[in-house]
């Protein structure tokens, strides 16, 4: 499990680290780490072309001294000052190692020998603003940034791109856009969140000391050992009910394929069995497709509910409908005592209903809430689709702790909050995932694992790793369906099971 933690937890474990270490240590083991990946994305070190951007804080000192261990091993270094006062042991330190000094700090269009610096070069560093810099990037660093960006060089990032939030993953301007990252101590949560994760490219992470100074990760992001932890394994007295039974309460006349798909998630994952409500056409089809399914004539338009019944756990709202008789349907399986999964038109019914409002909030079962950003946008009062999709963790987190329950934020950084315990971000995907039908199969996967008895968190977290790996399997980059994820869950499965 990958550990983050907000800059002012990073700040007190670096002063408690550094009150006990030799004045500069702590720098020269970042600048060191630093330095040994730059080496490694170079062709060689030895008469390779390295140019360091470099702010007046302690990242732009990492980045001198980096560079003043590749100079010494015969690199022709630059550093282009973007501040009037940088770090001064970095600088004499590069200095002594014949790197050159490139002044920008006064401006950089029309600065030739700037430009020269960030194009006729095999390497960028960025170490302009280190983890304490808020708000867009200001001139000259926002001039500087967008030349790294353009430079056909790889960038590198000290710490984090400079110009995103290190807490949240907000870019509110100009930001480097950096091939890789070279991160200190612990991961900052903003560097799994986008639109920053997009910029900070492939992570690396150098141990400097300071676990044991950090308290409790404020962010996790699973790898695949984590989800194999957690996963369900069959036993030897298994049987079909021991592995779990969901209710699947999705799809419609209009939204067949929704029903479909759900179904499908679950199965692919595992479930023991999957007991589907729906209308007569629907029921057909969910059939003619998993005849393993046990099927229900339950149309809520009918009027006639019988609750979720013998069930592990119940997904429901996937292509469903917000007719009023959804409303009831919904209502009666709220007032169970069942784990249930809330998904797009549930969410709305949720959202537009001050009693359901409530039924979600005082729910002792598990609950696991699985908005898009529009439909999160229903759910949180006074809030647009832009500030969720701009903010993530914010306001999963806000919405975790309105509705008192999980919350699965999906999107380009898939984010599970759960109130009281660290948010956990997804680390598998990709954009292939944005076709019609992906959701209907998350809720699916995340179904089965609630019926299988993990807790919402538990689930929603394995269900988002799960999904975002199936969808990189399923066509090895080419375009995929829905249906195509369907394929990738087994193979996503046994691949986390043999990690």
């Amino acid at each position: 499990m990958r550990s983050a933690h907000v800059v002012s937890v990073v700040r007190d474990a670096e002063q408690a680290l550094m009150d006990r270490l030799p004045e500069g240590a702590l720098m020269r083991r970042a600048a060191t780490g630093l330095a040994v990946h730059c080496a490694r994305m170079l062709p060689r070190v030895y008469g390779s072309r390295v140019t360091l951007m470099v702010g007046g804080g302690d990242n732009g000192g990492d980045a001198l001294y980096a560079g003043a261990s590749l100079a010494a091993r015969g690199a022709f270094v630059r550093a282009v000052l973007a501040a009037k006062r940088v770090h001064p042991g970095g600088l004499a330190a590069l200095r002594a190692a014949g790197g050159r000094v490139v002044e920008a700090a006064e401006g950089v269009q029309g600065a030739d020998e700037v430009e020269s610096a960030l194009f006729d070069t095999d390497l960028v560093v960025d170490g302009l603003l280190g983890i304490g810099g808020r708000g867009g990037l200001r001139e000259p660093f926002a001039a500087l940034a967008a030349l790294a960006s353009n430079s056909p060089a790889p960038v590198v990032a000290v710490d984090l791109p400079s110009g995103v939030d290190a807490d949240t993953g907000a870019v509110a301007g100009h930001a480097v856009r950096a091939d890789a990252t070279v991160t200190f101590g612990t991961y900052k949560p903003g560097l799994f969140v986008d639109p920053a994760a997009e910029r900070a490219g492939r992570l690396h992470f150098v141990d400097i000391g300071l676990a044991p100074e950090l308290p409790g990760a404020d962010l996790l992001c699973p790898q695949a050992v984590d989800i194999a932890r957690l996963l369900p394994a069959p036993g030897a007295e298994s049987d079909k009910y021991r592995r779990g039974v969901l209710a699947v309460r999705a799809g419609s006349d209009q939204y067949r394929g929704a029903a479909v798909l759900c179904v499908g998630g679950a199965l692919r994952t595992g479930v023991g069995m999957v007991r589907y409500g729906g209308g007569e056409d629907v029921l057909a089809q969910v059939l003619s497709r998993w005849p393993e399914t046990v099927g229900l004539h339950l149309d809520p338009l009918d009027g006639t509910d019988p609750g979720p019944g013998r069930v592990s756990a119940v997904v429901v709202g996937s292509g469903r409908g917000t007719h009023p008789a959804n409303a009831d349907e919904l209502r009666a399986l709220l007032e169970s005592e069942c784990p249930v999964l809330l998904d797009a038109d549930a969410l709305t019914l949720v959202a537009g209903s001050d009693p359901l409002t409530e039924l979600v909030q005082r729910r002792e079962a598990q609950t696991l809430l699985t908005p898009h950003a529009g439909e999160l946008s229903r759910l949180l009062p006074d809030t647009d689709r832009a500030e969720i999709e701009a903010h993530r963790l914010e306001h999963a987190v806000r919405a975790a702790e309105l509705y008192r329950s999980s919350v699965l934020l999906k999107g380009s950084t898939t984010v599970i909050a759960h109130p009281g315990a660290p948010t956990v971000v997804n680390p598998t995907g990709t954009p292939l995932l944005a076709t019609a039908g992906s959701g209907d199969v998350l809720s699916g996967v995340a179904g089965a694992l609630l019926a299988a008895g993990l807790p919402a968190q538990d689930a929603a977290m394995c269900a988002a790793y799960l999904h975002g790996r199936a969808a990189e399997l399923a066509r090895d980059g080419a375009p995929i369906s829905a249906s195509d994820l369907l394929d990738g869950l087994p193979l996503a499965i046994a691949e986390v099971l043999a990690a």
